[in-house]
């Protein structure tokens, strides 16, 4: 009896291309600088524009970033690989190829932990490979122009394995790549620049079926937030599809952002549609021992390493060291906070919210942050030792972000130094309760919720400067 369509449950399967753009000075086969954002053409020469005659050389730097980034990811990197031809014609790509690896590429297998909702997911990695980027097409009106700066920009191609399983799976997957990445400092991991781009291949399949369905590709996503809507809307299409009786097409489509849909692009090439053959004019790569050995030792402290040791070592709740540890400049900061005396919980807190927040604002990295790991250091122990309170220490935050200064400057300037003084906060809590008889009588009744507004009558009348534990103590005992 054959079975419904409807009545199946379907399993995708997803499989991710990252791209990403290595930082380099120079293109990977010819000296031409890779600054983004020069005016068009004018990182150019004869090599990367592809005239006759001219022959390619290796980026040596830029073979160094992709084995560096093999290892961190646990890859096999292989002693003898070689760089081949990929033939195909499109106006940005002036030699009529692509120079890539085929057979041969510098990095096989390795893999990434993940832990989405609270699942630990192993995404296991078929290669690493070196290539050139391609130029840019430009579409303005009915004009297109080509500009090929990026044409020669050094690539590496992160290929995984059809492993994940869902669209919030392969965003959590881009976002482990790019931190690592940036851990390695081979990347700068900016989206929206291009320098790391996805393309995803993605099929649905019955439940328990091992064979794939038919893939379709989606090209060039720029943003984590794309990468899951886009995948999001690919599987209910396909789905849609089957259900109505038709066939998944294999093709790439692209990601229409404003209409929130993918579209076909053009039929999707296999790899004898690109007639692979070796490069002629660059010789095989061979990497020694000696030389694997010197760039292991390079590799720093990766973002699971870093987030073990949070947790470990600093007693951080998982969400927090995960989250510190997401940004090796994000981390730095925190761990040179820590090595200058204060609690790892409180820096952990005022980097979460305070400091994060007001880098949004400002739209800077905490590298150029006015506010340095032992300017927190110094507010933080302010707030411990009972010279200001939380709510005072906020505000002074914003004036150290605002001004550079110190925690310390800033309270002796504006006099915030938090009143403690038993008898005086005593005087004040008295006039407060017999301002409001009405409130003391309903507390006396039984509304002891009402706490709260006293000692916000309270710290009207100190200006937020009264101890807020010593105005609690004080209600209590004067209020029974």
């Amino acid at each position: 009896m054959k079975t419904s369509i409807d009545t199946l449950t379907y399993e995708t399967v997803i499989g991710l291309e990252i791209h990403a753009q290595m930082k380099t000075q120079s293109k990977m086969f010819c000296p031409c600088p890779t600054q983004f954002g020069a005016e068009p053409n004018t990182q150019t020469c004869p090599v990367c524009i592809g005239m006759p005659g001219v022959l390619p050389v290796i980026n040596k730097l830029a073979l160094e970033f992709t084995i560096k980034t093999g290892l961190a990811l646990g890859c096999r990197i292989s002693a003898f690989s070689r760089f081949a031809r990929k033939n195909y014609f499109y106006p940005d790509l002036p030699k009529g190829y692509q120079i890539s690896q085929y057979e041969l590429p510098i990095c096989e297998g390795g893999f990434v932990m993940l832990n989405v909702d609270g699942k630990d997911r192993r995404i296991n990695l078929t290669r690493i490979h070196m290539e050139e980027d391609a130029g840019k097409n430009i579409h303005e009106g009915a004009a297109s122009h080509v500009d090929l700066n990026r044409a020669g920009v050094p690539l590496m191609e992160i290929v995984s394995e059809p492993d994940i399983r869902t669209p919030k799976e392969a965003a959590a997957y881009v976002r482990k790549i790019r931190s690592i990445l940036r851990y390695l400092d081979v990347c700068d991991g900016n989206m929206e620049e291009g320098s790391l781009r996805c393309d995803a291949n993605v099929s649905i399949r019955p439940l328990g079926q091992e064979a794939l369905g038919v893939k379709t590709e989606i090209k060039n996503i720029n943003s984590f937030k794309f990468i899951e809507k886009a995948l999001e809307y690919e599987i209910e299409r396909q789905r849609r599809v089957l259900k109505e009786g038709g066939r998944i097409i294999q093709e790439t489509r692209l990601w229409n952002t404003s209409a929130g849909i993918t579209e076909s692009m053009r039929s999707k090439e296999e790899a004898h549609d690109y007639r692979y053959f070796p490069e002629p004019d660059l010789v095989p790569l061979v990497v020694d021992e000696r030389w694997l050995s010197e760039m292991k030792k390079a590799i720093p402290e990766l973002p699971d390493d870093k987030i073990q040791k949070f947790i470990g070592q600093f007693k951080l709740p998982p969400y927090d060291a995960d989250l510190l540890a997401s940004e090796r400049q994000t981390a730095a900061w925190f761990e040179e906070a820590v090595s200058l005396g204060a609690n790892p919980k409180d820096v952990s807190n005022w980097m979460m919210g305070e400091l994060m927040r007001l880098l949004n604002e400002t739209g800077i990295d905490i590298e150029q942050s006015p506010v340095k790991p032992a300017h927190l250091c110094g507010l933080i122990t302010l707030v411990s030792d009972g010279t200001i309170n939380l709510k005072i220490a906020k505000t002074v935050f914003e004036d150290m972000f605002k001004t550079g200064k110190t925690a310390g400057e800033l309270v002796k300037e504006k006099g915030l130094v938090q009143i403690s003084d038993i008898g005086e906060l005593e005087k004040t809590v008295e006039a407060v309760i017999a301002e409001n008889p009405n409130e003391t009588n309903r507390y006396k009744a039984g509304e002891t919720k009402l706490t709260g507004f006293f000692v916000g009558e309270v710290m009207k009348k100190t200006k937020g400067k009264a101890n807020p534990k010593a105005v609690n103590e004080i209600l209590r005992r004067l209020l029974g």
